[in-house]
């Protein structure tokens, strides 16, 4: 499980750079492209970017939990989860 951990940790750790540095770097900036306002193409194809990592981040950080809460699961409960056939 120290694995998962690492995974989970790393995928915080990214999660969190990205959604500071998309708030220090575009603050105001919606990554879509109707806005009322008009927006530099830049910001909005930065606010795009770390959008989207911030979103996998997240996404792996949820697969890595329930992975970690499986394993926990078969190893608290060695009977109710056998890892081969009974005969």
């Amino acid at each position: 499980m120290n694995a998962g951990w690492k995974i989970l940790l790393l995928s915080a750790a990214v999660f969190g750079v990205a959604f500071g540095a998309e708030r220090i770097l575009v603050p105001d900036v919606v990554p879509i492209g109707f806005a009322e306002d008009p927006q530099p193409l830049w910001s909005l194809e930065t606010a795009f970017v770390l959008r989207a990592v911030e979103l996998m981040a997240a996404g792996l950080m949820i697969i890595a939990s329930v992975i970690m809460f499986g394993a926990w699961m078969k190893s608290r409960f060695p009977n109710r989860y056998p890892t081969r056939p009974a005969d």
